[in-house]
């Protein structure tokens, strides 16, 4: 942690005592006040949970972040500016969010957030970035079905990860699924996704009886119940697989109570979109070989900047067996397309920035182009990963280039009328509207 991170631990009291006495300084002829260089910032917000049943994901977020902050001050800042981070925790509690968002915006004066993982928390902040028109980079998967002017959503849409995660299961290098559990935390990411997914697979002629649905709360623990339930299920003859929309620590008991039940990856692949390697850096693999997770980064992806990011994440953490993931890329990309559109605008004034992102093109850490769409989403590569005994990720299937998203379901009742018919050719190289892909480096 840098001298320029502020961490907000109760000193409002002593830091306006200190803007009082800087004023006192410069009426006395003592020159340029403490009050004074510390504009000479920009301030950037970080709202992730330390603390509840999320830090065992977010947390990483937050180190990430500062990580990123420090770079860009070894560079030179930002317009001529050291950027200052401004940490909070709302501590995995969905209301505190909005109001760590409100204070960050109204009194830290950020010029923008990176943060929030579960989509109940994105909700609860959303009206206070449109209200005070702050800008909030998103980095995590998540259901679609929003739209935002003030929110850039670096992870992925349904279409970047939860429909290719089917297909494959269902493919013959899949297994050839035909019977679906759809396994989530309740709320409204596994809520609206099982939705999406539920309304495909049907389309693809799948029979209501052979998709069962279940949703545990956050921080779930007993899972043995559910887990001989999803066994019997599987045992009705036709190739059965679990869909995981399951977050935060929950998931450690309930891959635990897999391998206690025997259940093998040849016999019932699991396939999670919210498990990475940080996730599976506290359980034992072994029993879970085999099992999936899609995402759009896995650590193991052979590349030059992917290498050169772990061993700055390495060094910046001085651990070198700690392990990255795909948030953490979504963040890395978010954070390099603010820093570019801040230069491209000239200023962090939020309507300017926000106008310049559109198009805004930067290194993801596969070896592509991650490029910014009109409908505030980015283009991404959709990577199946079977887990492997180290804790690390197989790549077992990847899409021939990137995805666009699609922020509105064709698959949810009304959703499709609300799919923008807008086109980008200047942000994609060789876009294809029909299939939805970008697969060339932008222009």
């Amino acid at each position: 942690m840098t001298e320029n991170t502020q961490i907000k631990l109760g000193r409002r009291t002593l830091a306006q005592a200190g803007v009082a006495l800087a004023a006192l300084a410069v009426g006395a002829g003592f020159g340029v006040s403490s009050a004074q260089a510390a504009t000479d910032t920009i301030k950037v917000g970080i709202l992730h949970s330390l603390s509840g049943t999320m830090a065992i994901s977010e947390t990483t977020l937050k180190d990430v972040m500062l990580m990123l902050i420090e770079g860009q001050n070894k560079k030179g800042g930002l317009l001529g500016k050291k950027l200052e981070a401004v940490v909070v925790d709302p501590a995995s509690n969905w209301p505190l969010f909005a109001e760590k968002a409100r204070e960050l915006i109204a009194v830290d004066k950020v010029a923008a957030v990176f943060g929030c993982w579960t989509s109940v928390s994105r909700k609860s902040v959303l009206p206070v970035f449109e209200e005070l028109n702050n800008i909030l980079f998103y980095p995590v998967q998540y259901e679609g079905e929003e739209s935002s002017k003030n929110v850039f959503y670096t992870g992925a849409a349904p279409n970047q990860q939860a429909i290719p995660a089917v297909d494959y299961l269902m493919s013959k290098d899949g297994g050839s699924v035909k019977r679906w559990v759809l396994a989530g935390t309740d709320y409204v990411y596994p809520r609206t996704t099982n939705k999406i997914l539920e309304a495909y697979l049907k389309a693809k002629g799948v029979a209501q009886e052979d998709i069962l649905i279940n949703y545990t709360p956050f921080g779930h623990s007993d899972w043995q119940g559910i887990v001989a339930s999803i066994k019997k299920f599987g045992s009705a003859g036709k190739k059965t697989a679990v869909v995981s929309t399951i977050n935060g620590d929950a998931n450690v008991p309930f891959y635990k109570e897999l391998g206690n039940q025997g259940i093998k990856a040849t016999d019932i692949p699991v396939v999670a979109f919210s498990v990475g390697e940080e996730e599976l850096a506290g359980i034992d693999t072994k029993p879970l070989v085999g099992h999936l997770a899609a995402w759009n980064y896995f650590e193991s992806v052979k590349s030059p900047v992917n290498t050169a990011f772990i061993k700055e994440w390495h060094d910046f953490t001085k651990k070198p067996n700690r392990t990255t993931n795909d948030p953490m890329e979504a963040a890395y990309i978010g954070f390099n397309m603010w820093v570019k559109a801040v230069q491209k605008a000239g200023t962090t004034d939020q309507s300017a920035v926000i106008d310049a992102m559109i198009g805004v093109a930067v290194p993801n850490l596969t070896g592509g182009i991650a490029t910014m769409m009109p409908n505030h989403h980015i283009t991404k590569p959709v990577l199946i990963g079977e887990v492997k005994a180290d804790g690390q990720f197989n790549v077992v299937w990847s899409t021939p280039g990137t995805v666009v998203a699609n922020e509105w379901s064709p698959y949810l009742e009304g959703s499709k009328d609300l799919i923008a018919d807008w086109r980008a050719p200047m942000s994609c190289g060789n876009y294809n509207v029909k299939l939805g892909k970008c697969g060339g480096a932008a222009k």
